[in-house]
């Protein structure tokens, strides 16, 4: 089966480049160029390098680059990553944002034998937040979607990520399911998720 991310049709950007005040940034698909950029940010937005974190960051941003480089070499026809780039940077490290779009099947929150779209590991720079970035990482997802043949799309929050929830819901997703209790939210006092769901619009319309 022909892998999304090995397709060089999908190298070429997603989307033009747009202009954010002084900078300008493009959406493409990841390369395995990518990987030690987006493990960075991805580590830096959920860890961070306070308390615990500190000395755990190396440990944790190596184990996202394993990960994320055996997904990207995989052969899954419906799994991609997208990285914003700021293309006026001047550095090397222009990587400002990424996203995770793949199908998930037949998990606990959807209909049994039935799959879907689902988002994950959504993470902007803390420089290039509230410029538009994720919103345009979003909609690229959409767009992908829409080439994948599905109509909807969900994802996770925590509960107490107030400026993340109002993002989705500004953009049209819904709550579908206020996850239970586990034991990382009782043991470790770790906010609940949300499942959130968007039923995509028809692109000619």
């Amino acid at each position: 089966m022909t892998s999304w991310f090995f397709d060089p049709y999908y190298h070429q950007p997603v989307i033009s480049a747009t202009e954010q005040a002084s900078w300008q940034f493009q959406i493409r698909v990841a390369t395995l160029d990518d990987l030690t950029g987006i493990a960075h940010i991805i580590a830096e937005s959920f860890h961070g390098h306070d308390g615990f974190w500190g000395w755990a960051f190396p440990i944790l941003r190596l184990g996202i680059y394993e990960d994320l480089k055996h997904r990207l070499s995989s052969a899954a026809p419906h799994h991609i990553c997208l990285v914003a780039i700021d293309t006026t940077a001047t550095s090397t490290h222009n990587l400002v944002g990424t996203v995770e779009l793949g199908v998930r099947f037949s998990d606990s929150w959807i209909q049994a034998g039935s799959s879907c779209p689902y988002l994950s590991n959504l993470a902007v720079h803390p420089q290039y937040r509230r410029h538009g970035v994720a919103s345009e990482l979003l909609m690229s997802c959409e767009r992908f979607s829409h080439e994948w043949g599905f109509q909807d799309l969900y994802l996770h929050v925590l509960e107490n990520n107030h400026h993340a929830r109002q993002l989705y819901f500004k953009l049209g997703y819904k709550v579908h399911k206020l996850e239970s209790n586990n034991w990382n939210t009782f043991f470790l006092r770790r906010s609940r998720q949300i499942l959130l769901h968007k039923q995509l619009n028809n692109p000619s319309q």
